[in-house]
């Protein structure tokens, strides 16, 4: 017999960290080229004008721009600042 009590271990204490995902950028806001603007699992949103695509399905903005949600499509657009202030 032991003399002294073993440690004993713990089923508990793992825990993974939290993803961050999420709209980063909304409607009206001005993103420069490669601002992330939402980082998602799968394409709930689609990329518009000016926004790309990555391999995680993050959505980013191609060009300098006003970002433009279109809920309708679930589709995300960017607008550069020149087609903004012209129209």
């Amino acid at each position: 017999m032991a003399h002294k009590k073993g440690q004993g271990t713990s089923k508990n204490g793992r825990d993974s960290h939290a993803q961050r995902l999420g709209v980063k950028r909304y409607g009206g806001e001005f993103v420069i080229a490669g601002n992330i603007i939402i980082r998602q699992r799968g394409t709930r949103f689609h990329p518009g004008d000016n926004v790309g695509i990555g391999r995680d399905h993050t959505l980013f903005a191609l060009k300098d721009g006003l970002v433009k949600w279109d809920a309708a499509k679930r589709m995300v657009h960017v607008f550069p600042e020149l087609e903004v202030v012209a129209n």
